[in-house]
């Protein structure tokens, strides 16, 4: 690769060093998936569907997928691609500054290197919980009595135990939270396979984690749905019933039809927000890791297949295994829950009831570790090309800066840990809340800064496929009008804006969070007002 002439006249271009690439196809592929692939879809994902209507979610959602997750995705693979391959720039503000020529699009662009910093210092601790509970299934070091009366109370308390949920600190009950020590071992992981960098480091990772996941999954699928009826007292929970309970529309208690989850603006909400968390859309990642793509590599089918996968994991895996599994042992009561309630609560539960139950909550605990550990590894990507391309600084010392601050992040999340405070609400405004923005922003550069039509030409250059006709008028008008009404949607809805901003003025953890993340933000903010000098004394080149 060499550069060209700078797009400003009498300016001296710096020379553009030649970026990694990835190796093959179904690497991207497979990286860009399993940046996707993560808890949310193995457990936010069924909960969702079970709370907001079961089969009648499933609408809103695919709705969601069509509209907003497919064309969003193919429009961040198409700009990230461009950037990168063309004009050798890969972080979020360096792509937004390449493909819009503007100052303020690279400020904004900083938001796509908060996103993944901030969710990283909490997703990390969450990870180690994952790989907490796969040791301990492993070893036959989890224990929750005897008396299936106190199995839900013990199964609380256990990680309640693990996590400190009761209180501040890192001792609980006298002794240290094991998520400390495996979040120890969960940093070096992730941090000395980003050391090796996109082909050696994530690339590589991905090939042999992606599979194994997919086995960790089946395996636990062929078990759920081959349980049958397990207490044939209880002869209605049973598998049938329970893939009923999970996917048969309905409606709530009081009106009893099942379309009145869709005329309920929150099950529209819950399906947009959960194509968004599952699809990595707006978290600056697929602009990077499509950033290291070559000029004429695919993106259209790419991207398609990347998509495809991660629903494949979700709908046909995640779907089919957590909420009948529960259903089966628990019943109706025990297959509602949230995130954290149905993974680290209920399921170790049904573990219990099950035959063999000890290895089937190994292989679920570390395949939700394989999942988390390359969502994870995703989110580093982002902020490392930052600093290489923003500062000329070397991954060696990338990385180290970069663990030095992602670990201060983990320790104040693990410090703050009652009731998950800090966690619970750097998810809400970073996690959920600024997606919504980037994912807006992204829309508006690829489709009035760029232009629909020319981001089409371009996404089609080297495609196996054609992008649909419809397109350009959906990427232009039906995305960005969807996403504002949703997204407006979501600040009334008094559970979610309205509450934040209440529990802010009560100061404590809450407020505190909040000042963190907008340090971050100030700080990022002041990098990228350096990293333009340098990018604006060589211009917006051209790289062949």
């Amino acid at each position: 690769m060499s550069p060209t002439k700078s797009r400003e006249p009498g300016k001296s271009p710096e020379p553009v060093k030649s970026p990694e690439q990835w190796a093959t196809k179904i690497g991207v592929i497979l990286a860009v998936a399993g940046s996707a692939v993560g808890l949310g879809n193995f457990l936010r994902f069924p909960g969702q569907a079970a709370q907001n209507g079961g089969g009648a979610f499933m609408i809103p959602y695919f709705i969601a997928f069509l509209l907003l997750g497919v064309p969003i995705c193919w429009a961040e693979w198409t700009i990230g691609r461009h950037a990168g391959a063309r004009h050798g720039y890969h972080s979020a503000p360096g792509v937004f500054y390449a493909i819009s020529g503007k100052r303020v699009w690279a400020y904004l662009g900083s938001i796509g290197v908060l996103i993944p910093l901030v969710i990283y210092m909490y997703y990390i601790v969450i990870e180690s919980w994952c790989l907490t509970y796969a040791v301990q299934y492993l070893t036959g070091t989890i224990d929750l009595g005897t008396d299936p009366s106190h199995y839900a109370e013990r199964s609380a308390t256990h990680f309640a135990n693990m996590t400190g949920l009761s209180q501040n600190g890192f001792v609980y009950a006298g002794n240290l939270h094991p998520s400390v020590f495996w979040c120890t071992v969960v940093f070096i992981v992730n941090f000395t396979l980003i050391y090796f960098g996109i082909t050696k480091g994530i690339e590589s990772f991905c090939k042999v984690a992606m599979p194994l996941m997919a086995i960790c999954a089946l395996v636990v699928l062929i078990r759920v749905l081959t349980l049958g009826t397990p207490n044939p007292e209880l002869p209605d929970r049973n598998v049938i019933n329970g893939l009923g309970f999970m996917w048969n529309p309905k409606g709530t208690a009081t009106d009893g039809v099942w379309y009145a989850a869709l005329l309920n603006p929150q099950t529209w909400i819950a399906a947009a927000g959960q194509i968004f968390f599952s699809l990595s859309v707006g978290f600056g990642i697929i602009i990077n890791y499509s950033s290291y793509l070559r000029r004429r590599d695919d993106v259209v089918l790419s991207g398609l297949t990347a998509s495809s996968t991660n629903q494949f994991f979700e709908v046909c895996l995640g779907g089919l295994i957590t909420i009948p599994a529960a259903f089966i042992f628990l019943g109706a009561a025990g297959a509602v829950g949230g995130t954290f309630g149905l993974g680290f609560n209920t399921l170790p539960v049904v573990f219990l009831y099950m035959p063999g139950g000890w290895i089937f909550g190994f292989l679920w605990f570390f395949m939700l570790f394989l999942a988390a550990i390359t969502s994870s590894l995703s989110m580093l990507q982002p902020a490392i090309a930052f600093l290489e391309e923003g500062f000329n600084i070397s991954r060696k010392k990338s990385v180290t800066l970069l663990g030095l601050i992602s670990t201060a992040g983990a320790i104040y999340v693990m410090y703050f840990s009652k009731d998950l405070a800090a966690l619970d609400t750097m998810d809400f405004w970073v996690g959920t809340m600024m997606i919504y923005v980037l994912a807006t922003l992204q829309v508006i550069l690829f489709a009035w800064v760029l232009g629909a039509e020319k981001g089409r030409q371009l996404a089609e250059e080297g495609a196996e496929m054609k992008l649909p006709r419809i397109f350009p008028f959906i990427i232009k008008y039906v995305s960005p009008t969807y996403l504002l009404i949703m997204f407006g949607a979501w600040c009334v809805h008094p559970d979610n804006l309205p509450a934040r901003i209440k529990s802010l003025s009560e100061g404590g953890v809450p407020l505190f969070s909040v000042g963190i993340i907008l340090a971050v933000l100030v700080a990022l903010l002041g990098m990228t007002h350096l990293a333009l000098k340098r990018w604006e004394a060589r211009g917006i080149q051209e790289v062949l």
